[in-house]
């Protein structure tokens, strides 16, 4: 497959959106409001249980999808046999360019419930039929990157490697789900077309099936070393443990021999606190210092910190299934509501789902380098502080790029900025405080709807 037809840089579908989507477009080209300027904002209303606070990922995706956009003939011949659509609107869905503004915060922020993501300023039928995939974009990034923020925490400098995409929920998932991670402090991935997308470092071991299929352990861990002399993370838990370390020591003295090194060995199985301390003894008493003590297996931030409160001699971890689908926060509750129709500032006031109205903007007030609180106001406001949402694209072409690195580096310094307490497993709230200009819109909003 050419580079330009990879799963992530293809147009879009313009099929993929959900259905009310379209028929709420047909309606306002029928009622002569599809052109009138929208702004919606893009938000989460809680955190999951435990979590301080998330990292915003995803956005460069979601420029990506409203910039390729389009409707082929093919998908408005389908549209026209479901008798759901009339000539004018598909007219209007066969000339479809998305052609607005959308401001955001760059990727690796920390973001707090209700502070909007993104914000889509465009023509009404243009920022409602984007509504389901700019979320699908920032939802799953967003989540990712936050899920795995906890393990970079929770690990505390050690190696952290992705091992995600055999249980992530797609293929495609599986290479933003290793992009997120990166952005979020992985060192790595095993993800190889992850790493050839985005410039992501790739790394691996062994299976237990490469060991089986040698006579012996062994014989199995010098084949390896001869393939990769200075780069060989033996698996050692197939048969026992202990004795496979014993073996990875002699293949180590070996490769040592002829001037290569071992680079460490991998437990995948067991009582990881207690294998962790022999192993490390046997490879300490064998002058291997510097040999990694890596492990794997159904890992996440949560057993991560219990391994090395526990005492734990693990230098790296493989994190698989548990991040890469989120396991025990699986969604974020992530929305997408209109805030302003033509300069006329709009909310809902639906239990446990009223929203703001009008154009945002957040600002974070930093105290000696820690943030205090955020601001949440009226983009036509002012705060002190660092404002966070920044032009991202204008008349529907992206003015924002940026390297991974610099995301990454972002991410880690938002982390590094935020207050022990938030940035905790069992994190504490955030102060984000309301400004009193847009809490009084809100007040005098909902008095004149009810």
């Amino acid at each position: 497959m050419a580079d330009s037809d990879t799963p992530l840089t293809r147009p879009h579908s313009g099929l993929l959106v959900d259905l009310y989507e379209l028929t709420m477009g047909e309606s306002y080209v029928a009622e002569e409001i599809a052109e009138r300027e929208a702004t919606f904002s893009l938000f989460f209303r809680t955190l999951p249980e435990s979590w301080g606070y998330a990292l915003a990922a995803g956005l460069e995706d979601a420029l990506r999808y409203l910039e390729d956009l389009r409707f082929a003939e093919e998908e408005l011949a389908y549209l026209e046999r479901t008798g759901l659509f009339g000539a004018t609107f598909l007219d209007r869905l066969r000339s479809f360019r998305f052609s607005g503004r959308v401001r955001a915060v760059p990727e690796g922020t920390a973001v707090f419930p209700n502070e909007p993501l993104l914000e889509v300023t465009a023509p009404l039928v243009e920022a409602q039929l984007v509504e389901t995939m700019v979320l699908n974009e920032i939802h799953l990034q967003t989540l990712v990157a936050s899920k795995a923020a906890r393990s970079v925490e929770a690990a505390g400098g050690r190696l952290l490697v992705d091992f995600s995409l055999r249980r992530t929920h797609g293929g495609e998932a599986g290479s933003k789900v290793s992009r997120a991670s990166y952005v979020a402090g992985f060192d790595s991935t095993s993800n190889v077309l992850a790493g050839r997308l985005y410039g992501i470092p790739i790394a691996g071991t062994m299976a237990h099936s490469y060991v089986e299929s040698f006579p012996s352990e062994l014989e199995a861990f010098r084949a390896f070393a001869r393939s990769y002399p200075d780069n060989a993370i033996l698996l050692v838990d197939t048969y026992d443990t202990l004795e496979g370390t014993r073996r990875a020591v002699t293949v180590a003295r070996e490769l040592a021999e002829t001037g290569h090194r071992l680079r460490g060995v991998r437990l995948d199985s067991g009582d990881l606190v207690e294998l962790s301390r022999g192993v490390r003894a046997i490879l300490d008493e064998a002058g291997l210092e510097d040999a990694l003590v890596f492990a794997s297996g159904g890992l996440d931030e949560h057993e991560i910190a219990d391994l090395l409160g526990a005492g734990a001699q693990i230098g790296g971890f493989g994190v698989g299934t548990k991040m890469g689908v989120s396991a025990d926060a699986p969604f974020l509750d992530m929305a997408y509501k209109l805030v302003d129709l033509e300069g006329r500032p709009v909310l809902k006031l639906s239990a446990g789902k009223a929203t703001l109205p009008g154009a945002k903007q957040v600002w974070r007030v930093r105290r000696d380098g820690v943030a205090a609180h955020d601001l949440l106001g009226l983009d036509d406001g002012h705060g002190d502080g660092e404002p966070l949402l920044r032009e991202v694209m204008r008349d529907g072409r992206s003015v924002w790029s940026e390297p991974l690195t610099t995301i990454r580096e972002r991410a880690r310094r938002e982390r590094e900025s935020l207050p022990e307490a938030v940035r905790a497993l069992d994190g504490a709230p955030y102060d984000v405080r309301v400004d009193p200009g847009l809490e009084g819109l809100r007040e005098r909003l909902a008095a004149g709807a009810r």
